[in-house]
């Protein structure tokens, strides 16, 4: 593969973030630390651990933690010997009180996040991590709701507020291989620092987007071993390593390692198999932020409806990250308007 990018690729384990969503945030602190030494001794660049919403997501709202999520990155800290423990903030849910704490702790990287539009209300949070010392990148999620044009003048944005790097972010796992390509392209020829992807499997794509980012230039990957993540998951972690050994990439990451930490470690975790079923299917299909399948799910039990329904109608209306509390909403209009209907 010719990369438009001679810098190494790095890579960050999402499993023990975005497989919160998987697991109903319900991960324990030996779990953490099971999942965090193996992946380290596989030579894992970073590792995020936090609620599947972020720094401060343990809420009614997005879904009670198990265990105060401070504690789990302490407990990561503790395990990881080289790869750097990293933690994700969506400003208004993460507060910069709380990015001290997990920074305070141990945690080296933070990705702050925003929808795609919304690339101004990170400025604080962006320029707090710098003053940290942290590793601070953007993380702009729904990238596929917004033309290219917007998606670069709102990474120049986080770029302006000191990002060392500026992700897409596939959160409704929606793009093509091409429309993948051309996100990267832009940002490469429009920034002076890092691109990075982030996938969703939801169309069974991740990984093709991924090889494509990193064929266009991305250098910063994520991946979630097994492909505990939200929704179908994310690019599956063994597979990339898999596929760039095979490619002649060497990313420093033991592939037997990895495969074994996803059998043997990972495995007993899922609570059922990560395929593209039709719930996930249909959030790729419409364009639907990928954590909102469980809420969709139990939303349609409660008013007896199907899913999909729920999920094409809030892909109509362009929900975005953040705005769970609309399914239930949604839900019950969807219900009344088939009473209606007879």
């Amino acid at each position: 593969m010719k990369r438009n990018s001679d810098k190494p690729i790095k890579i960050t384990e999402v499993s023990l973030r975005d497989g919160s969503h998987v697991v109903k945030h319900q991960f324990t602190e030996a779990q953490v630390k099971s999942v965090t030494r193996a992946l380290d001794d596989a030579g894992m660049h970073y590792i995020e651990v936090s609620h599947g919403d972020g720094l401060g997501g343990s809420t009614l709202q997005y879904g009670k933690s198990l265990v105060e999520e401070m504690k789990l990155i302490e407990a990561a800290v503790e395990e990881a010997k080289q790869a750097t423990v990293a933690v994700l903030l969506i400003p208004g849910i993460g507060t910069v009180h709380e990015l001290k704490q997990a920074n305070s702790l141990g945690a080296g990287l933070v990705r702050v996040a925003t929808h795609v539009t919304e690339a101004d209300v990170s400025a604080q949070h962006i320029e707090y991590a710098r003053k940290l010392g942290m590793e601070t990148f953007g993380f702009l999620m729904m990238a596929h709701s917004a033309p290219v044009e917007k998606l670069v003048e709102q990474a120049k944005l986080m770029e302006s507020y000191g990002a060392q790097g500026v992700y897409i972010t596939d959160s409704a796992g929606a793009l093509l291989p091409h429309e993948v390509r051309e996100r990267v392209k832009a940002l490469r020829q429009s920034l002076q620092v890092e691109v990075g992807f982030h996938a969703h499997n939801n169309l069974s794509l991740a990984v093709a987007n991924t090889l494509a980012a990193i064929e266009e230039g991305a250098t910063r990957i994520d991946g979630s071993v097994r492909c505990l993540g939200a929704g179908a998951g994310n690019t599956q972690t063994e597979a990339l390593i898999a596929v760039l050994n095979r490619l002649g990439i060497d990313v420093g990451i033991d592939l037997y390692k990895i495969m074994d930490l996803a059998e043997e470690v990972v495995g007993p975790i899922l609570p059922g198999s990560q395929e593209i079923r039709k719930g996930s299917l249909a959030m790729g299909y419409a364009g639907v932020y990928s954590s909102f399948l469980l809420h969709a799910e139990g939303a349609a039990k409660r008013f007896n409806l199907d899913s999909r329904d729920i999920l094409l109608e809030l892909g109509k209306r362009k929900a975005v990250g953040g705005q769970e509390d609309m399914i239930l909403d949604v839900a019950a209009e969807l219900a009344q308007r088939k009473v209606e209907m007879g």
